[in-house]
């Protein structure tokens, strides 16, 4: 167990504006982690390993996407235990992401909404920084990709392929970013022609990469919570087509992450900051992420890979998002409102969980 509790880390980086505090905190990640300070957050990870798509994960929960957006915090995270770390959005070319204030904490309801838009240091930065993590070989490890604000829609795909040849031989698996709320208009690759027309570019390149590199790295799609059903089956057909052998069986090659943040507000509109834009996360998101999450295990039957991400703030709720179909979970709100002790909570739940099956 780490010897500082995060109730006093908390307690002063809650005094602190949102994004300033995720700031000195990466900072401090950043330059402990090599260091004997690192005790200050380091755990024995739990020892429940799984193997999905292809890859044997050291146990069943990972961080998410989007608290580590430059990948300058790989071995402090996995120092955490974690069993899986997936640091990005990257997108080609740096960016600043959306004006600042674009991150706020809605305590009363264990929630946070942020707008950043994709704010990264650019491809060339984050392959650098993913080089230099000394502990990533102790971890699964996934790069997650995105498109630049720049980029018209229409020309996503070029940003995506660039991505994917940046990341690719450094990657355990890569995740495509389609849903975010918070880049113009980037949840239309969502829809049917446009993702068909994206997976394929996708499976075309890697077919490319897997010759030049002589590994195969998985491809996980990110997707949003606020899809209806019609939207869900769509977009399940078209991962079956790529993701399963002619038999129906999947094979690994893809996979699905559930969910992205919410646009709803209906559980926060009366608190403060309950009205900001961008994307909601957190508690709020949690039901919301099981539905997604159960509609696609039922869409895309067994041994389909899937994350589910989206309120896990305790043990219970990692299990009840296994049982809701994921094969594993990731964290990211959670971990800011509980700190590192929820990786072991949940870890050891999934783990108890699966042993009484």
């Amino acid at each position: 167990m780490p010897f500082l509790p995060y109730s006093f880390a908390r307690a002063a980086l809650f005094r602190m504006d949102a994004e300033a505090a995720h700031d000195l905190t990466l900072a401090g990640l950043a330059a402990t982690q090599h260091t004997p300070l690192r005790l200050a957050y380091a755990q024995t990870r739990i020892d429940d390993p799984v193997t999905v798509a292809g890859l044997r994960f050291p146990n069943r929960v990972g961080l998410a996407a989007g608290l580590d957006k430059d990948a300058r915090c790989i071995d402090a995270f996995a120092q955490m235990g974690f069993g899986f770390v997936e640091v990005g959005t990257v997108t080609p070319k740096a960016q600043p992401g959306n004006p600042k204030p674009r991150m706020f904490r809605l305590p009363a309801a264990d929630a946070l909404i942020n707008r950043l838009g994709f704010n990264n240091h650019g491809l060339d930065a984050f392959v650098k920084n993913v080089q230099q993590a000394r502990n990533r070989k102790s971890i699964v490890l996934g790069l997650n990709i995105g498109k630049n604000a720049s980029t018209p829609i229409e020309n996503a795909t070029d940003d995506y392929l660039l991505a994917l040849a940046g990341v690719y031989p450094h990657a355990d698996y890569v995740t495509v970013n389609i849903s975010s709320p918070n880049t113009q208009n980037l949840r239309s690759l969502q829809s049917d022609s446009a993702l068909d027309q994206l997976l394929n570019a996708l499976a075309e390149a890697r077919a490319q990469l897997v010759a030049q590199h002589g590994r195969q790295v998985p491809i996980f799609i990110k997707i949003a919570p606020d899809l209806d059903d019609k939207q869900i089956q769509v977009i399940a057909s078209i991962l079956k087509r790529y993701g399963c052998d002619t038999s129906g069986k999947a094979t690994g090659e893809w996979g699905l992450i559930a969910t992205n943040t919410t646009l709803a507000r209906d559980a926060v509109k009366t608190l403060p900051h309950g009205d900001e834009a961008g994307g909601l996360s957190g508690a709020p998101v949690f039901e919301a992420s099981n539905r997604v999450v159960s509609a696609m295990r039922d869409a895309l039957g067994v041994g389909f890979p899937i994350v589910g991400v989206g309120g896990v703030m305790s043990g219970a709720d990692a299990v009840a998002k296994m049982n809701a179909g994921a094969d594993m979970v990731q964290i990211y709100t959670g971990l800011i409102y509980r700190g590192p002790g929820l990786v072991l909570e949940a870890a050891r739940a999934i783990a108890r969980q699966a042993n009484k099956g």
